[in-house]
């Protein structure tokens, strides 16, 4: 018994160093992340000066190439006439041609040495990308390594008894849990990340324009107030579908009416919601369990089903709670999306299934091609 106490402190021991040492690099990783940001940012803003320049320089080599083909036909013409000629005219037709023909050779070798520099960047830029992509992969895989290990090692050499359930129970836990954060990372990296980073650029050019021109100066921080809005709300919604905030205060129906409304009007498509049992649900993990899979069925509907009408039915009794979510859509095979689930994240089904399993309920979705799906969750109320 002592023996296996003292393991237990050793494995502490050992856990400790090992998290403190990966905080440690997970610390060094973000931040060399942070300049490798920050040198895109540089080189993106570069890339543009350089292909501004190169806009620029086309434009002039275009035009002195047609002025120096005129003053090479003003030349040809005087050459074949030089009795109707004076010297003075003869030697000026052939310095303004020469003249030409040096202005064309710099402004061409210019553009050379412009689009090499362009290629630099790009080339640079592309290798920062790749980076930072390596740095931001690696920052998640070891956030996952260190969640695990900052479990609890008892409740670890507990789980000795029954490791083949247990196994399998921790499997769905960080599959759900890496599933919702690589849906947070993407909806963050899609939405308020690019849209700081315009905010930035719009900034720094207002600050340009206000010693330049201040009225479009102003009409580029409408626009920054603009994005700012956005930005905000992209924000909100984020922190919404994270928890919505409604359910503790409200309750699951009334968010779930909400949420409803909200997705009517974004999508157009009808959901009509009957609520079969008066009930009020006090536990909050199964509120908020139905309220995902209510989310997450809606998500399939939005991008998949191609549906014009949905029916939730919810209803409630002394044993268990019931919802059903039943869609017009065009349907999938069902051993076709298992298999595809298996390999990535698509329709959703698996999440839901997660889920009910583990709040020891039951789900069954039934989907035939081009007659709708069908998605039954039952969950008891005591655990």
């Amino acid at each position: 018994m002592n023996s296996h106490v003292l393991g237990i402190t050793k494995m502490n021991e050992i856990f400790t160093k090992i998290l403190v040492s990966i905080e440690e690099s997970k610390s060094e990783i973000f931040d060399i992340a942070e300049n490798i940001m920050r040198e895109c940012s540089q080189l993106e803003g570069q890339l543009e000066e350089i292909k501004e320049n190169i806009r620029h320089l086309i434009k002039e080599v275009d035009e002195l190439e047609g002025l120096e083909k005129q003053s090479r036909r003003e030349l040809l013409k005087v050459s074949k006439d030089l009795k109707n000629y004076r010297e003075e005219d003869i030697r000026q037709a052939y310095e303004r041609a020469n003249k030409l023909q040096i202005q064309l050779i710099v402004k061409r070798q210019q553009e050379n040495e412009f689009i090499k520099k362009r290629i630099e960047v790009e080339v640079r830029l592309k290798n920062a990308k790749k980076t930072l992509e390596k740095a931001e992969g690696l920052t998640s895989k070891m956030g996952v390594v260190q969640e695990f290990l900052e479990g609890n090692l008892q409740d670890i050499s507990n789980a000795l008894q029954d490791i083949k359930q247990k196994h399998i129970m921790g499997r769905k836990i960080i599959h759900t849990q890496e599933e919702e954060r690589r849906r947070v990372a993407r909806d963050i990296h899609d939405g308020p990340a690019q849209s700081l980073a315009n905010l930035v650029i719009k900034a720094e050019v207002c600050e340009k324009l206000l010693e330049v021109d201040m009225q479009r100066s102003k009409a580029e921080l409408q626009d920054l107030k603009k994005c700012i809005r956005e930005s905000i709300k992209d924000i909100r919604k984020i922190i919404y579908n994270l928890r919505p905030m409604s359910i503790d205060d409200v309750g699951f129906i009334p968010t779930i009416q909400r949420y409803i409304e909200n997705f009517q009007n974004e999508t157009d498509i009808i959901v009509d919601f009957i609520r079969l049992s008066e009930f009020t649900l006090e536990d909050s993990i199964k509120s908020l369990c139905l309220f995902r899979i209510v989310q997450e069925a809606l998500n399939n509907v939005r991008k998949h089903a191609k549906a014009t009408r949905v029916k939730i039915h919810v209803e409630m009794n002394q044993k268990d709670i019931a919802l059903n979510i039943t869609d017009n859509g065009i349907g999938f095979d069902m051993e076709e999306i298992k298999l595809r689930e298996k390999e990535v994240s698509g329709f959703g089904l698996l999440s839901i299934q997660e889920r009910v399993e583990l709040l020891n309920g039951d789900v069954d979705i039934k989907s035939v091609s081009n007659k709708g799906t069908k998605i039954s969750v039952t969950i008891p109320i005591q655990d």
